[in-house]
């Protein structure tokens, strides 16, 4: 089994893609539309740097579920790309690189792109031939991305 993962999957979203990227560049947001915002309730999280865009910081620390970890925006160009350095350090520990992409459809419509890599150790070797994380996180993914789309529409002016 390889080392090395990426699952992607892409969706269009009945949303401008100013209105998308609004979403995706503040953290504060992702309690919105993020697939694992509602795992714990009880979820701690703390937010640094600037409100958004390049430089903003999540950490969260949760349940078994939700882990712990943190987020920061690397690059973040207008209505494109949000590229984000995501590393867990619960459950697992593990550096994933992530890029959204955006691509206009239309005044109110927008392609995302969901990317993701990373390396798998030991355990995660083990683990994905009993789970299939294309499988799992593809469907996170693309819950992730119907539930931006609506976000995204909903916090519109």
């Amino acid at each position: 089994m390889a080392t090395d993962y990426s699952i992607t999957r892409t969706a269009v979203l009945d949303a401008p893609a100013a209105a998308v990227f609004a979403q995706l560049e503040d953290f504060h947001a992702w309690e919105d539309w993020s697939p694992w915002e509602n795992v714990d309730p009880g979820m701690e999280r703390r937010y640094s740097g600037p409100e958004r865009g390049v430089g903003a910081h999540y950490e969260w620390s949760g349940n078994a579920k939700a882990g712990a970890g943190s987020m920061e925006i690397v690059d973040a160009s207008a209505g494109r790309q949000v590229v984000i350095d995501l590393r867990f350090s619960k459950p697992i520990k593990g550096i994933n690189p992530t890029t959204f992409t955006l691509v206009p459809r239309g005044p109110d419509s927008t392609e995302v792109t969901w990317h993701m890599t990373g390396r798998r150790g030991p355990l995660l070797r083990i683990m994905s031939r009993l789970i299939k994380m294309d499988k799992v996180l593809g469907d996170q993914f693309e819950q992730g991305l119907a539930s931006l789309g609506r976000a995204a529409r909903s916090g519109q002016s």
